[in-house]
């Protein structure tokens, strides 16, 4: 899977950030509840128009942006 086929940033929608296509749910939201442990199932639950393919795709995403950048952790 092609996380770019699912995952869109549009200027005029939610001010630029990273959401599900065709939604208006940012990628940071599911990754987000991701973090809080909540499952896909339970994700997919709160966010009706999500498919478990959306949920995929935004983890993909991340992996993506982890590799391009270095994150300086603390001492």
């Amino acid at each position: 899977m092609d996380w770019r086929d699912r995952i869109t940033v549009d200027p005029a929608v939610c001010h630029g950030q990273a959401c599900i296509k065709g939604t208006r749910i940012m990628v940071a939201v599911v990754l987000d509840n991701l973090a809080a442990g909540l499952g896909t199932d339970e994700i997919l639950q709160s966010y009706p128009s999500l498919t478990a393919e959306d949920v995929q795709a935004a983890m993909a995403y991340a992996a993506d942006l982890a590799r391009e950048r270095m994150v300086p952790l603390g001492a």
